[in-house]
């Protein structure tokens, strides 16, 4: 199976067909009350599917209706041509693409469904047992259709093969993996039964990854596991006091208290959400303030927000999108961030109370990943201008004219990003991919952390950096600066692919 981060498709071969009657999927029957049962069949030679469902809706508190599933963990998308057969009895009989939690009739779920009269929209229901709601697509009568989980966002399209197919969502929910991916059919009057045919059934889901969260300790050149998880865990920090971490998973920010080996995620709720937290984020150097970068039912673009160390008081610090936060000057005056505009990524500073944005880079083909160093007299950063991926280093106002004031600091074979100094300013820390690596989207084994000295924050130039630790990692590692408070130990992520089977 790839390591690669984007979306492994799992087109419904041949060979997966033969493993059992259900092609892809691994299970089927009906939920709820159904008085006529419902059937499944997977038709190898015309490859379709053609489920019978009965049931008196999905709607409600309640659900009834005839389902084929699979269980997943992560983002996933399902497609499908969709056509009822005969004319039927009840107008409001559904064909649905589905994501839901369980099997109860009263389960957290999301689906696009196709109703026999044409109408087709989003329906959900975000608590168990309360009531279902849905959005309408603009899209009557649709041949396919297409749903998407991107963490707890559904979103989901209709169309026709031959025109753009318009989008409705997204809407924002609480999943806990695994969940339920599936096709079903729901007959709208549970005195009868319906039958709708799935064709071109494709599914496309992430890799399964457990995270294990490490701290290497300089001194003892020993490489502990703190914390281990289901799922991709990203980008710890280091609490100014040294008693936790903060990370990033499934778009909520968690604290990790350290010290404990029973130690559990512990969410932080930030004010005025929903948010859509990605692996930028870090604490000011004074600990008493957070900064992160998130989409928002406003901007489905990342932003950079400012908010008190407990998640109160967030405030939008960059309008313009997309833009993700790296690093806090140390006088806690600005923000460091990367944004794309005009198409190209450059880096930016913005006040942390408040103001336009400033442009620090012009020349560079891609920017990125900018860090202060602890007396604040530069700015640290990766970038490919040049060719491949190295770490430069520029002032705190900018590269000037002509991005004339970059220095570049490494150049060699590996591809390197995210510098991270330490609070003492005599090490720096980065991250180095294969040669090669076009981007840093991606995890995969012979990952490097790499290490240069320092001093007092000025990296040496020309000094051979020293590799610390050879891993399975990438993407979400160590984006942001992940050392401890004492210089002594960072933190980073390392992760197992896991071979997705049945349950």
């Amino acid at each position: 199976m790839s390591s690669r981060l984007g979306r492994l498709c799992v087109a419904l071969a041949a060979a997966l067909w033969g493993q059992n009657n259900l092609g892809w999927f691994e299970g089927h029957g009906d939920i709820g009350t159904n008085p006529k049962p419902g059937s499944a069949v997977y038709e190898a030679a015309a490859g379709q599917y053609r489920i019978t469902g009965g049931g008196a809706n999905i709607w409600g508190t309640q659900d009834a209706f005839h389902f084929v599933w699979r269980r997943v963990s992560g983002d996933a998308t399902l497609s499908a041509d969709i056509a009822f057969e005969a004319q039927g009895a009840d107008p409001h009989r559904k064909a649905v693409l589905m994501v839901r939690q369980d099997l109860t009739p009263g389960s957290v779920y999301a689906d696009i469904a196709v109703h026999g009269d044409g109408l087709t929209s989003l329906q959900y229901r975000t608590a168990a047992g309360g009531p279902t709601a849905e959005m309408r697509s603009e899209v009557k009568a649709p041949t396919r259709v297409r749903l998407e989980r991107r963490g707890n966002r559904i979103s989901v399209f209709a169309g026709n093969r031959s025109e753009e197919f318009k989008a409705t969502g997204p809407q924002v929910m609480t999943f806990t993996d695994p969940v339920y991916v599936g096709i079903g059919v729901s007959s709208h009057n549970a005195d009868v039964v319906e039958t709708a045919v799935f064709k071109n059934v494709q599914v496309q889901v992430a890799p399964h990854y457990l995270s294990k969260i490490r701290i290497f300790d300089l001194e003892k050149k020993t490489n502990q596991i703190v914390y281990s998880g289901d799922g991709i865990i990203e980008a710890p920090n280091w609490s100014r006091d040294g008693k936790w971490l903060l990370v990033n998973s499934g778009g909520s920010l968690f604290r990790l208290p350290l010290g404990t080996a029973s130690a559990q995620l512990e969410k932080i709720e930030l004010q005025g959400g929903p948010y859509r937290c990605n692996n930028d984020h870090d604490l000011s150097f004074d600990g008493r303030r957070l900064a992160f970068s998130a989409s928002s039912p406003n901007s489905r673009a990342s932003q950079v927000y400012v908010a008190n160390a407990d998640g109160t008081d967030v405030r939008l610090a960059t309008p313009a999108a997309p833009s993700y936060f790296h690093g806090w000057s140390p006088d806690g005056k600005w923000l460091a961030f990367v944004g794309q505009r005009n198409g190209k990524f450059e880096l930016y500073r913005v006040p942390a109370d408040g103001g336009p944005e400033q442009q620090l880079t012009s020349a560079g083909a891609y920017d990125d990943g900018p860090e202060y160093s602890p007396d604040g007299k530069w700015i640290y950063f990766n970038s490919n201008r040049g060719g491949g991926w190295n770490i430069w280093r520029m002032p705190p106002n900018g590269a000037g004219p002509g991005d004339k004031l970059a220095e570049q600091i490494t150049n060699d074979a590996g591809e390197d990003w995210f510098p991270h100094l330490s609070p003492n300013g005599r090490h720096m820390a980065f991250l180095s991919f294969p040669a090669g690596t076009a981007g840093h989207n991606d995890r995969m084994p012979g990952m490097l952390l790499r290490m240069l000295p320092a001093s007092s924050g000025r990296v040496k130039l020309g000094a051979e950096p020293t590799v610390l630790v050879t891993f399975f990692g990438g993407q979400g590692s160590i984006n942001v600066n992940s050392w401890s408070p004492d210089s002594k130990r960072f933190a980073f992520v390392e992760y197992e692919l896991v071979e997705e089977t049945a349950k």
